[in-house]
């Protein structure tokens, strides 16, 4: 069967704009955004959000562009919807453990209220108990308490002075303590020398008068100290009992305001007791010091009450205020402040001060009860995140620690460390990554992976249907809605539609990766706004392709000037023996396109075998190699009958300088081969590109679209004359969608598009002649040498190489008689 060309309409898929059923996205933009070609994707994402588990967190599979994430957002967004707003997280601080801030939870919005509520509390005692200490019935009840202990310490005092007076000793009081001072027989003081001037017997009298005067100062002290100590308790009472009430009112209040049910009740009440005796213990702080004290200790007394309001006050972590439904948070950032929350330390002079006011939440913690989504390349990246966010997932309890680090809390300048209490996490993780990165971390970390039993593969590309197209539009349609954008024609959305159909090489499939779609529209929305139009066209689509490719093509444009100006060597007509032209595909990352390589083979008789130059020098990459070796494996079988084969071949890669990989080109080197061996020429203004197997079927490849374009491009700078064309395998075409100048040339019998199945049609063409290759035409061979007859099919490529090869075992057979004759002579 020979080579079959193609007809334009085969070469490309074209979309009526007609059966899209629109006249512009405008008509589109309030349609729901579907899962476009991505149902075994949703189906698993839907399971997994709503599987409430430990465990069945989730692993998104997919290529960068394909809306995984934001569809992923999306349901994420759906599924909370139908969740419960979680409750808030606060801490508050731990009177009988500073160090150890306590978790509280409360439901939703209570958070802020308590906080308002303990912020007017302690805005209203400031006001208030200052003011309840200086009402007159605290002063009275004050000035009893002080009048009745002076009474009593009066009373007392004047028993010891006439004590003193009595053994001649005046007693007195000064800053507190007892002094005493021996008076004369008048009762003046006496000076130091006058005591020393008296009687040895006064003296002596006068130090035991002084002994006892000592003794009953003791006693007195012993009798007015607690007399004192039972008046500040008194005092100290009474402050207690005036000032109870208003904190208890204010406490009232708030434990009145949080009316819902409350998990945490018991604690939240604790807690509350303790402010409550906190600020009891402390009155005196709210009280203004004397003038006299100076505006230091003032100051002093201002800092020490703001430090007590502050242990009273509660840190509102996590607030879910106003919120309808569960969270979703997604995480762009990850660090190990950022999700799993930090504290930060505040600088007080030369100490480095820490408290529950300073911890604050991360993406996890603001993610209880809903969902967060995370890129497992950024965790990655952080070094340590990984294996913290594992710990985490197995134990499912989150401790935040100083400055957020993963190892143990240690605050800066030597200042003691919070531990704040660990709270339980229940959030759905939604992880995004590549495929290498999901079986990577299938086998390096089996027990982190089996956390994400749930996987969601997004495919890179889709069968396509009306309903697919239908849904693409509706992408475009938002993607106008969302960047203010003028919306898109019908024949425009068509042209984006096959443009999808080429990404994805398939003429029944399209690309996934619809972040290529919506970047072409907005280029295409922006030339169109450039010539002030309003509704985007064809043209739009057209020009932005056109400009994309400028942007990127220099390369090809170079390779391509170095055949135009004959330094890279390609024959684009006539016919040359052992020569033949092969089409590849250099891939850049953001461009791709297709280039021409010749391809020549030259046999010889010999025992070497087959030899590929590019892997002798270590420049052939090892899918090429295979090719290579079931081409060899193909030949030897094809003339099995001829045997042993005596042969020296060398196939090369003209003017290739960076190296060789991929199969694509074994058929061209096949029939390069087999020119050499029959000494028919092949003809030049084809281009081939192919695989084959050990049987001869020649295989699909990849890129072929640019393949061909490139060869045409090349063709065309020469100029078209209708000999020029591309051999390509028959299942290639259903991936073609090639450009519409292609489309064009052959429409017009400048350029032709040739199909393959088997190897022996390709030769066919090249050659002019029969191949004598073909399955039938081998089998009617075998069957006419075992008949003993003569082959059916004379003058072909096959008898003509055959040919070659039984001259080349003759060559060889008589050589090595010459050599073991001139053996024997030497002997």
């Amino acid at each position: 069967m020979p080579a079959f060309a193609l007809a334009p309409h085969q070469l490309r898929l074209t979309i009526d704009p007609a059966t899209l059923g629109f006249a512009s996205t405008a008509e589109l933009q309030d349609l729901p955004l579907p899962w476009i070609g991505q149902e075994r994707a949703q189906a698993a994402a839907q399971f997994g959000l709503a599987m409430q588990q430990p465990d069945y967190h989730l692993f998104v599979l997919g290529e960068v562009g394909s809306g995984r994430a934001s569809l992923l957002r999306q349901a994420m967004q759906a599924e909370a919807a139908k969740r419960a707003v979680p409750p808030d997280l606060c801490y508050l601080h731990h009177f009988d453990q500073p160090d150890r801030p306590r978790a509280l939870r409360l439901p939703a919005g209570e958070g802020r209220l308590l906080r308002q509520g303990l912020a007017d509390m302690a805005r209203s005692l400031q006001a208030d108990i200052p003011k309840r200490l200086t009402s007159p019935d605290f002063k009275a009840e004050a000035e009893r308490i002080e009048k009745t202990w002076q009474t009593q310490e009066s009373e007392a005092f004047a028993t010891l002075d006439a004590f003193a007076e009595a053994r001649q000793f005046r007693l007195s009081r000064e800053a507190g303590h007892m002094v005493f001072t021996l008076t004369g027989p008048k009762g003046q003081p006496l000076t130091e020398g006058e005591a020393r001037a008296l009687p040895r017997e006064r003296r002596a009298e006068i130090d035991a008068a002084e002994q006892e005067l000592r003794a009953e100062i003791a006693k007195f002290l012993e009798t007015t100290r607690p007399q004192e100590r039972a008046r500040d308790d008194a005092l100290a009472a009474l402050r207690r009992q005036t000032i109870k009430p208003l904190v208890e009112h204010a406490l009232h209040g708030i434990r009145q305001g949080l009316r819902k049910q409350i998990k945490d009740a018991v604690k939240l009440t604790q807690w509350l007791d303790q402010v409550e005796r906190a600020v009891l213990d402390h009155i005196d702080l709210f009280e203004p010091g004397d003038a006299d004290q100076g505006q230091d200790a003032e100051d002093d007394r201002k800092d020490a009450l703001d430090d007590l309001l502050a242990r009273c006050q509660v840190n509102v972590v996590v607030d879910n205020h106003g919120r309808t439904s569960a969270p979703v948070v997604v995480e762009d950032n990850p660090t190990a402040r950022t999700l799993f929350g930090s504290i930060e330390h505040g600088a007080d002079a030369d100490t480095v001060q820490a408290d529950h006011a300073s911890i604050h939440a991360g993406s996890l913690l603001k993610a209880h009860g809903g969902f967060i989504l995370l890129h497992l390349h950024d965790l990655a990246a952080e070094e340590g995140l990984w294996p913290r966010l594992r710990r985490f997932l197995r134990c499912g309890r989150l401790q935040i620690e100083d400055g957020g680090g993963g190892g143990p809390a240690h605050a800066p300048g030597g200042a003691v460390a919070l531990q704040p209490e660990p709270v339980d996490v229940d959030v759905k993780i939604v992880l995004i990554g590549s495929v290498e990165e999901y079986y990577a971390l299938q086998e390096a970390d089996p027990d982190a992976a089996r956390r994400f039993r749930v996987k969601v593969d997004f495919s890179d590309r889709f069968i396509a249907t009306p309903g697919t197209h239908q849904s693409s539009a509706i992408l475009v349609a938002h993607c106008c809605k969302k960047r203010g954008l003028p919306h898109f024609a019908a024949d425009a959305v068509a042209l984006l539609l096959e443009q999808s159909h080429r990404e994805a090489d398939d003429q029944g499939r399209q690309s996934a990766r619809f972040a290529h779609t919506e970047a072409l529209a907005i280029e295409s929305a922006a030339l169109c706004q450039a010539r002030a139009g309003t509704l985007v066209q064809a043209v739009d689509v057209q020009a932005a392709l056109a400009a994309r490719t400028l942007r990127h093509n220099q390369p090809e444009e170079e390779l391509h000037e170095s055949i135009t100006e004959g330094e890279r060597l390609i024959t684009l007509q006539g016919s040359i023996t052992g020569q033949i032209n092969a089409m590849t595909q250099i891939d850049l990352g953001d461009y791709r396109f297709g280039f021409p390589v010749r391809i020549t083979a030259r046999t010889f008789a010999g025992q070497e075998g087959l030899l590929n130059i590019e892997r002798e020098v270590d420049m052939s990459g090892p899918i090429h190699d295979k090719g290579v070796l079931i081409l060899h494996s193909y030949l030897t079988a094809l003339f099995s009958h001829v045997a042993p084969l005596a042969l020296n071949a060398s196939i090369v890669f003209e003017q290739e300088y960076s190296g060789v990989e991929g199969d694509s080109a074994s058929c061209a080197e096949l029939y390069a081969l087999l020119s050499s061996l029959s000494g028919l020429p092949l003809r030049q203004g084809i281009a081939v590109t192919g695989a084959l197997n050990q049987h001869g079927e020649v295989l699909p490849v990849g890129g072929i679209n640019e393949k061909i374009e490139g060869w045409f491009r090349a063709c065309a700078t020469a100029g078209l004359d209708g000999t020029h064309g591309v051999l390509i395998p028959a299942r290639n075409q259903r991936h073609l969608m090639l450009d519409r100048s292609v489309l064009d040339a052959v429409e017009r019998g400048l350029f032709h598009v040739y199909t393959m199945g088997h190897v022996s049609e390709g030769i066919a063409l090249l050659t002019g002649e029969a191949s004598g290759m073909s399955p039938a035409e081998l089998l009617q061979a075998q069957a006419d040498e075992l008949a003993g007859g003569a082959a059916t099919v004379e003058d072909t490529v096959m008898q003509r190489a055959e040919v070659t090869l039984r001259a080349y075992r003759r060559a060889c057979q008589v050589a090595g008689g010459a050599r073991r004759g001139r053996g024997a002579r030497g002997r």
